[in-house]
Formats: structure tokens, sequence, C-alpha cells
């Protein structure tokens, strides 16, 4: 573990934070080959963090580095990736109070939610950002992400995985990237933002946050994914024509435990009986079928139209207004259990960590 230091003044007492770096734009250099991982992050977080005011720079809780090797561009991350992930914020848990992981932007909200899951009951903050631009561009947005990210990750107030980008704090597991080219690349459709930086400060909305909800100590859920990353788990958009025959190429093939579903508007799908059948089937060969919708706002109510009549009938579960991202990684996170069928059913329709 590599060491860089920062003066903790207004930071909480004795707040410490562990950076975890994974990879990403927010740490790539130029290659022959164009953008391309980096390490030696430690020393080039030191020196851009010169950037900013003393002040600044007194603010910030002190803070350790860990690289996570092989640093990954986030396209190619997965189930492993947040498993890893989860075992590293455990292992140094009782040693920080805080934690701030630098993701690439691709797949950052997906292992938000993903950690949401396994870090359940979390009693201190988790927060990941990264950067549309490397840490060495000039007016870039990676120094002011990492700086929010450390204010926020040392506020003990903050009891969840968040996501700091571009002066906003949202839940991890409410985010989803809506954006490939702006800094302002996140949003949390179906949520308010946790807290924000008003010119200078960092405010925390502690009415929004999961503390208020949650007693008693981490209950952290920490299963093996590794049975499910050949593909166990499935996502399907509707298109205008999907065929029966299309839908049961994926949900027959005995290797898929699980698929998320995402339905037109409130949660319509064509008017075909072979579908429902399709869909009836997967279901009662206990397989874990959700659905959500395409809409990035709002929320399915399956049945509400005569178009998704059928779907509560065939065993599909309501992903209500979650994100793909929650939905996606919360089966995962089910189907990896030692679970019955209904149980794993039960706790999909049941919010964890402010998912629904």
């Amino acid at each position: 573990m590599s060491h860089t230091s920062s003066v903790a003044s207004n930071a909480p007492r004795d707040a410490r934070v562990l950076v975890i770096y994974t990879g990403g734009t927010i740490g790539m250099q130029m290659s022959e080959h164009g953008l391309a991982p980096s390490g030696n992050f430690a020393q080039r977080l030191d020196h851009a963090l010169t950037q900013l005011s003393p002040r600044q720079r007194q603010q910030l809780p002190s803070f350790d580095i860990l690289s996570d090797l092989p640093l990954i561009d986030s396209s190619a991350a997965n189930a492993t990736t947040w498993q890893q992930l989860a075992s590293d914020i455990v292992a140094q848990h009782q040693a920080y109070s805080g934690f701030v992981i630098l993701h690439g932007t691709d797949t950052l909200s997906w292992s938000a939610a993903s950690l949401a899951y396994q870090l359940q009951g979390l009693d201190r903050p988790v927060i990941l950002t990264g950067a549309m631009e490397p840490l060495e561009v000039a007016n870039g947005d990676a120094l002011e992400n990492i700086q929010g990210a450390l204010h926020f990750a040392a506020n003990p107030a903050l009891q969840e995985v968040a996501i700091y980008f571009a002066g906003q704090l949202l839940r991890g597991v409410r985010a989803c990237k809506q954006h490939s080219e702006s800094a302002n690349a996140f949003a949390s459709p179906n949520y308010p933002l946790l807290g924000e930086r008003i010119g200078d400060d960092f405010i925390y909305y502690p009415g929004r946050g999961l503390a208020v909800l949650q007693r008693g100590a981490p209950r952290f859920e920490l299963p093996d994914y590794s049975p499910l990353t050949q593909g166990a788990v499935v996502r399907v958009a509707l298109w205008p024509g999907i065929t029966a025959w299309q839908l049961s190429a994926w949900l027959d093939d005995s290797r898929v435990k699980g698929a998320l579903l995402q339905l037109w508007g409130a949660g319509n799908l064509p008017p075909e009986p072979e579908l429902l059948n399709v869909l009836a089937s997967a279901s009662g060969e206990g397989k874990l079928v959700a659905a959500i919708s395409q809409c990035p706002q709002g929320s399915v109510h399956l049945g509400n139209y005569a178009a998704g009549h059928g779907l509560v009938e065939a065993g599909v579960l309501s992903g209500d207004g979650m994100t793909p991202e929650a939905a996606y990684t919360k089966l995962v996170h089910l189907l990896a259990q030692p679970l019955t069928t209904v149980d794993q059913r039960r706790r999909f329709l049941t919010p964890l960590v402010g998912e629904r």
C-alpha cells in the first residue's frame, strides 16, 4: 500500500480514508495505443493536490492509497470486480473511517449498486468517483471529483455507498451514467441528491440518507459471485417486433439463472401469448425474472395496461423504479446466495438498501 498524506484540519478528528484506485480514465495516461490505465497514482495525486489552495488542502482528511492490480478500463469490470472491491473494504473496514473508490465511469454505477448490496448495514461512507478526463488534463474534472469524494468520505453521518461526481452526491444504488461526454455524467432519476457542493462547502442532507433507516451492526453479505460470471444473469431490452423464439433463446438456456427485462413505459410488452409462455416457463423453472421500464424516470406498474396483463401471473417480478444497475446487481446478489426461490423473490421485492 503506497501512502500520500493530506493534513486533516477541518475533517473530523482522527478521520482517515482509504482510497482504492482501480483504473479508469481518471488515472489514464497517453500510450501509443491511446489512453490506457497507468500506475504511480499516489505520486501523481500528491502533485495534483498542490493545485488546491492551502485552506482546501487542510480541509481534506488524511488518506492512504491502495492500487487494485491489475488496473482496468471499467468496461472490463464484472461481478468478480464487485466482489473484490467489497472484500478490500471489509478487510480494511475497522482501520478507516471512510473509503473512496476511483473507478472508470462506464460501469461505475454498476459497481456502486453491487457494493450497496454486499455492504448492507454499512456504518461509514464508501464514495465512488471517477472523471471524464485524466488527472493531468488542465482544467479537467478529476481533481474536483477526488476533492469532493474525500470530503464526503470523512463525514461520519453518511453511512452508505454513494457516488460523488460533478458537485453532486448520489445514492450509489439509485444512480446511472447519463452522458458519454459531459462532466455532469451521472443522474439519480428517481431519488433526490444526498448532498452537493455549494461554493467551497460540501453539504450532506442527512434526512435523505440510509442512516435514518438502518440500525445495529453492519450485516455484510459477501456471497461468492464466481458461479454467476459466465452469463448466468441476462438483460433483455424489448424492441418493436421481438418474438418468442428470440426471448426463449435467452431464457431457455440452462446456464441462465435470472433475467432483467426492460419493458416499455409502465410495464408493457407485445400482446402475444407466446411471449408470456416463455416468461412463465422460465419462472416455473425457478429462474428469477424481473422487469423495469426502459424509461429512465418513473416506475413499472405491471398489469396497469392490457399490454402488460399476464406478467404477474407469469411470475415476473416488478422492479418498481429501480435503475438497470440496481435491478441487475440485485439479481446477481440474490442468486449467489443459498436462498430458496421463494426467499429470493421476496427479497427482490423488498427494499434492502434504499434501491426501491
